[in-house]
């Protein structure tokens, strides 16, 4: 007898009818998706761009977020537009970004309060920052300086600990309140120069800088623009700053690292995107802050507010929050410091 020819016409899978015919499709529907997210990504902006701030208007983030907002609409040509969406120490925005839909159309302005240190501060975030969020680009930094008030017998940083280690639990420190960059500057301080300080949270900056200058406090780990007028009125006494190396700005104040070698506390903040975005938009959107940063304008005004630009691609930025994590999260372990 003659052969037959197999039925649906597959004759590599006799009694299965059809099912290589469903695999080329499968397979070419795959590509066919993949194709069209390729395009729309290659096409990518076609309508204005929302950047979240999970901070209050008019402090530094939404500042700092306007200013790369203006830079990145010129790059990208298309409307950058800045959505504060403040809220339980940035959770509240920062949840917001990571539910979004992850097509470059909404980005977060992360800072290390919201990717590095609330992942020690909180016992169940909402979000991960390194799994709900693809990094995309770092963009600026800055300092802290260490001020004292001048009643306070300390001329350097190793005075001040070796004033701490005769006077345990006695000299007091300021902060913006629990959790604070100025807060967790000072617990950083105190497990590497191995002294007792005394915490005193205020609830912003402001009050606890204005009880710095009143001395209802000796020290405080305060922001550089803050910081810097009283010191130049001799109204305070600079000490320190947490940068690494000392700063090109003010050559002659000594890095804690000097003194504290490993010392560092850098305020950043940094692009990021929702988990699954395109690769091609997180690299366009990568070059496009680059630009933004190397631009006449930016580095000036970055400059105002006591911070530099800090750029780093996104596996540079994203090996960075890693190790921002870490070593913040030590830190509160350390003193068992808790924001709820």
């Amino acid at each position: 007898m003659g052969q037959h020819p197999s039925r649906g016409g597959d004759k590599s899978s006799p009694g299965r009818p059809g099912t290589l015919s469903r695999r080329r499709l499968a397979v070419a529907g795959f590509a066919s998706v993949v194709s069209m997210r390729d395009a729309r990504a290659q096409a990518w902006p076609t309508h204005p761009i929302r950047l979240i701030v999970a901070f209050s208007p008019g402090g530094f983030t939404d500042i700092a977020a306007r200013l790369l907002a203006q830079g990145l609409s010129i790059e990208l040509g298309q409307p950058v537009v800045v959505e504060n969406r403040a809220g339980a120490g940035g959770i509240i925005g920062t949840e917001a970004a990571a539910q979004a839909v992850p097509d470059g159309y909404t980005l977060l302005l992360g800072t290390i309060s919201t990717h590095a240190m609330n992942v020690g501060l909180y016992r169940q975030l909402p979000y991960d920052p390194m799994r709900s969020f693809t990094a995309v680009s770092r963009v600026a930094s800055g300092p802290n300086i260490l001020v004292a008030h001048p009643s306070l017998p300390a001329t350097s940083v190793a005075e001040l600990i070796a004033l701490a280690r005769a006077r345990p639990g006695r000299i007091t420190y300021g902060s913006g309140g629990i959790g604070t960059t100025t807060h967790l500057a000072g617990e950083l301080f105190k497990s590497m120069a191995g002294v007792d300080l005394l915490h005193v949270p205020f609830r912003s900056p402001a009050p606890a800088a204005t009880a710095l200058l009143s001395g209802q406090v000796d020290i405080m780990f305060d922001t550089a623009p803050s910081a810097l007028p009283p010191v130049r009125q001799g109204r305070l006494r600079a000490l320190g700053i947490t940068s690494p190396r000392r700063s090109p700005d003010l050559p002659d104040l000594p890095s804690l690292a000097e003194t504290l070698p490993g010392f560092e506390m850098r305020t950043w903040v940094g692009v990021f995107a929702p988990a699954g975005t395109p690769a091609a938009i997180v690299n366009r959107l990568d070059a496009a802050t680059r630009a933004a940063l190397a631009g006449p304008d930016l580095p000036g005004r970055f400059a105002e507010l006591g911070m530099r630009p800090f750029p780093a691609g996104p596996d540079e930025f994203a090996t960075y929050v890693e190790a921002e994590i870490g070593k913040w999260v030590d830190v509160t372990r350390r003193g068992g410091i808790t924001a709820e």
